[in-house]
């Protein structure tokens, strides 16, 4: 029988610990932190046979969004140069827009809509909502979708 792979998307708070301490090895990993496998399962409190039997089945949610197109909504105060703010996180994650959209203010806010690729980007797509945040006047961002 051939067996398809089934998709959950899980809580992190329900799941065994090992399984966020598999990415946090592979975080480690991808940032430079620790040079090999040895040292991030050593670091994290995990054998080695624990992380090579879950490192290919447990990934962040943002992960999977590597290599796609997202699409964020945004609301925003109406504050000059907040466009600008936000474009410039973009290029600095090297990610790609596709479209903007973006609504007249009314009542100090506006909603707007960015697409971007993210192929090529730099970090993942956690990292770069998070910086969004951190943006002056950005009262809220969601993801729309992913393809």
């Amino acid at each position: 029988m051939n067996e398809q792979h089934r998709y959950y998307l899980v809580d992190a708070s329900v799941l065994p610990e090992v399984f966020g301490k598999v990415i946090e090895v592979k975080k480690l990993l991808e940032m430079g932190k620790v040079k090999t496998i040895n040292e991030g399962v050593e670091r994290v409190g995990i054998s080695r046979s624990a992380y090579y039997k879950y490192k290919d089945a447990v990934f962040p949610f943002f992960e999977l969004s590597q290599g796609k197109i997202i699409t964020l909504f945004f609301i925003l105060e109406d504050i000059p140069g907040i466009l600008s703010n936000i474009l410039n996180v973009i290029a600095d994650y090297k990610a790609s827009i596709l479209t903007i959209n973006q609504n007249i203010p009314i009542n100090g806010t506006a909603n707007m809509t960015i697409s971007i690729r993210t192929g090529n980007m730099k970090g993942d797509s956690e990292a770069l909502v998070d910086e969004f945040k951190g943006i002056e006047g950005v009262k809220k961002i969601d993801i729309l979708a992913r393809e």
